[in-house]
């Protein structure tokens, strides 16, 4: 390997070092935007699961009169 070889690799390396540094922080902002995603997802599907609960084990309501309005037919 001759010296122009070698600085062509070197200026390679940190060609792509640094377009790492540059593209790093963005993939770790995509990565943590995913998991709150999933947080939010996931605490959602579980508030209406507990909605569902609470309305199955709920007293039944009895029925509203009509406060002296006509009953439909």
């Amino acid at each position: 390997m001759n010296v122009t070889q070698t600085e062509g690799l070197l200026g390679m390396i940190a060609v792509i070092g640094i377009l790492g540094l540059l593209v790093l922080p963005a993939v770790i902002g995509i990565v943590h935007d995913k998991i709150i995603d999933r947080q939010i997802s996931r605490a959602q599907r579980e508030e209406v699961t507990q909605t569902k609960e609470t309305k199955e084990t709920r007293r039944p309501s009895r029925p509203r009169g009509h406060h002296g309005a006509a009953r439909p037919v």
